[in-house]
């Protein structure tokens, strides 16, 4: 099923972290710190992946095959919502 594509949010990335990883992070600190490595976070390489894969479930496309080994949400952030923008 597609989705409207529209592009991720701080705060969605939150959500997803917690729904998909279970690492709850307050999406402000999240925001504040876009440039921390997600393992300072607590997010590992297969949470990264759960997540790659919800959001390709959830706007139907598959993303940049790198968006698993972004090292920092504002890099993930800026590729996934680059691959939204051009339709991956």
């Amino acid at each position: 099923m597609t989705t409207e594509v529209t592009q991720l949010t701080v705060e969605e990335l939150a959500t997803l972290m917690k729904k998909a990883a279970g690492v709850t992070v307050d999406p402000d600190d999240l925001a504040s710190r876009a440039e921390t490595p997600f393992a300072e976070f607590g997010l590992d390489s297969l949470g990264l992946l759960g997540i790659v894969g919800e959001l390709e479930n959830r706007h139907g496309l598959p993303l940049p095959t790198d968006a698993e080994r972004c090292k920092s949400p504002r890099e993930f952030l800026d590729l996934v919502n680059g691959a939204l923008t051009r339709g991956a």
